[in-house]
């Protein structure tokens, strides 16, 4: 079910999130490719970022950034990793201790 244009004004994010089954059939079903499309074109007239979820080979990739997708993730771009993993890594990239 989705939310009431009055609901989704009083909701203030600034990104919407498009589900993976929808990323993944998005190169073998044109009705994802529609959905996703007007995702992206809601996200636009409410000055929103759209962030397609479930990403995994260059296809998907190209199709939705050609749909209008203005960010994307999954494991075209890399694994999903503990969040304690993560700060060790940005903290040697960042170069300081780790103060956690």
């Amino acid at each position: 079910m989705l939310p009431t244009a009055g609901a989704c004004s009083a909701f203030r994010s600034t990104t919407i999130e498009i589900d993976r089954s929808f990323v993944r059939e998005v190169t073998r079903n044109e009705s994802s490719a529609s959905i996703i499309r007007a995702v992206v074109s809601i996200a636009a007239d409410r000055n929103m970022l759209t962030t397609a979820e479930g990403v995994e080979t260059l296809q998907q990739r190209e199709t939705v950034q050609t749909l209008g997708c203005t960010r994307m993730q999954g494991f075209l771009f890399g694994a999903a990793r503990p969040a304690q993993e993560i700060r060790k890594l940005l903290v040697a990239k960042a170069g300081v201790e780790d103060a956690a």
